[in-house]
């Protein structure tokens, strides 16, 4: 509904910033990155952070803890995270064809992957977490008063 608002005032070329809210730790820095890295770019990218730790696959059990299937290989791995831009057409017709195959995408950047354009991933900061849990509002918070007085410091 918020892409179609806009499609009377913007281009098809124009560039369409998509940001989860529950992301409050976003540097300036990795805004001015991404910018950089997709100013050419056909289609757009997002924020994303090469996976460090190691991945276990689970399998159900009857017991109460998960029993592990096998360890995935993290070569190639990426955390997605926000903000994702794109330019506008490209978005907004692959969402729209998603929606026509009944297919619900986790974020923009699937839909667009669906569509045949893969967006540019842009290394971003580990710190930009989302906050989805009491514990992750906790490290946010953290994070911003770490920040806070780093740059009251003048460091």
């Amino acid at each position: 509904a918020g892409l179609l608002a806009l499609a009377a005032r913007v281009r098809d070329d124009d560039w369409i910033m998509v940001h989860d809210a529950a992301r409050p730790c976003l540097m300036a820095s990795d805004l001015a990155l991404l910018k950089r890295a997709i100013a050419a770019h056909a289609v757009g990218g997002l924020l994303a952070i090469p996976l460090a730790d190691t991945l276990k696959r689970s399998v159900p059990t009857t017991g109460d803890a998960p029993e592990v299937e096998a360890t995935v290989e993290r070569a190639g791995l990426w955390r997605a995270a926000t903000p994702q831009v794109f330019r506008f057409g490209p978005l907004l017709r692959a969402l729209d064809a998603a929606q026509a195959a009944q297919r619900l995408p986790t974020d923009e950047a699937q839909a667009l992957e669906w569509a045949g354009h893969p967006p540019r991933l842009v290394t971003g900061r580990a710190d930009n977490i989302k906050v989805t849990t009491a514990e992750d509002l906790e490290l946010a918070a953290a994070i911003l008063r770490t920040r806070k007085s780093v740059s009251e410091r003048g460091s």
